[in-house]
């Protein structure tokens, strides 16, 4: 029962709170880190692919394995360890932080300040500002970052603990530093992108079936079977595949990224999206969170009684 109620806690405290101030983010500490080792191991030994991919696997060992390891010490010890655990996932999770970025777009879009509203979506996408879709970039980044953001650390900390979360948020931090397919990174973040992807696979599945459930579920399941395979992402897919689905609305198409426009596959089915489905995704997200917690807590008060 203590981890169901850890995770409950930490859920309300990021919601109340949430992201801690930067010069305080764990994350902030760990992202200098992970530019030194970079600049240490990038082509350190040689252009070849593989000694590229060799570098990027062994910076990723060295960032990470003493993080999981002082977890994992941490978790052994009485009352600390369940404070640490507290504040591990806190830091970890995104929910509010969701919030705090999307609303800014929609109240923009409410007021007709579509300059405002691009400037807001700018932050949170990583399309070219001058031509993006406001309301479907936006959504997009919602439904994906409640994978990435908030249900991976949650299914992790589930499966094992303050470890667990670590392992998690800080491999994806690591993809997010590294994982481009870009000439400085396709080699040297492949192991980044890779490890991410497995770390996220069930994850990603769950949130999908989230969403579908608290969703039109038919038309969310249909979209996830029939579409997701079509997107370059393996987790991605299936995720804004069930969410627009579930939403009812049309996601994906034409993107521009630094210059160059991508056809990216249509996803979901329906209108496209207006200002007032971006309060639809983040409730959708917001539900699928209470969700979790409530299943946890259901699953782990029946294990208590048997």
């Amino acid at each position: 029962m203590i981890p169901a109620l850890i995770m409950l806690a930490a859920v309300l405290l990021d919601w109340a709170l949430g992201e801690p101030p930067l010069r305080w983010h764990p994350l902030v500490g760990f992202g200098r880190l992970a530019a030194r080792a970079q600049a240490w191991l990038h082509g350190r030994w040689g252009p070849a692919p593989a000694a590229q991919r060799c570098a990027g696997a062994v910076a990723w060992l060295l960032l990470i394995a003493p993080a999981v390891l002082v977890a994992w010490g941490l978790s052994g010890v009485p009352v600390i360890g369940e404070l640490a655990a507290l504040l591990g996932l806190y830091w970890a999770l995104g929910h509010r932080s969701l919030h705090d970025h999307a609303q800014p777009v929609f109240r923009a879009l409410q007021q007709g300040e579509e300059p405002a509203a691009r400037e807001y979506a700018s932050r949170i996408v990583s399309r070219d500002a001058a031509t993006l879709d406001i309301e479907k970039s936006t959504i997009e980044s919602i439904l994906e970052n409640g994978n990435d953001a908030v249900f991976g650390a949650l299914f992790w900390f589930v499966l094992a603990g303050l470890p667990g979360v670590v392992l998690f948020r800080l491999a994806n931090t690591l993809d997010a530093s590294w994982g481009y397919r870009s000439e400085q990174y396709l080699h040297f973040g492949w192991a980044s992108a890779r490890i991410d992807d497995a770390l996220n696979w069930l994850p990603a599945r769950l949130t999908a079936l989230s969403y579908a459930l608290l969703g039109r579920t038919r038309l969310a399941l249909h979209c996830w079977r029939t579409q997701a395979a079509a997107c370059d992402s393996p987790n991605g897919g299936p995720v804004m595949a069930a969410g627009a689905g579930a939403l009812g609305i049309r996601l994906g198409g034409p993107a521009r990224y630094r210059g160059q426009w991508l056809q990216k596959p249509w996803l979901g089915q329906g209108a496209e999206p207006v200002a007032g489905d971006i309060l639809r995704a983040l409730r959708l997200v917001q539900r699928s969170v209470a969700l979790w917690v409530l299943v946890l807590l259901v699953a782990s008060g029946i294990s208590e009684l048997i």
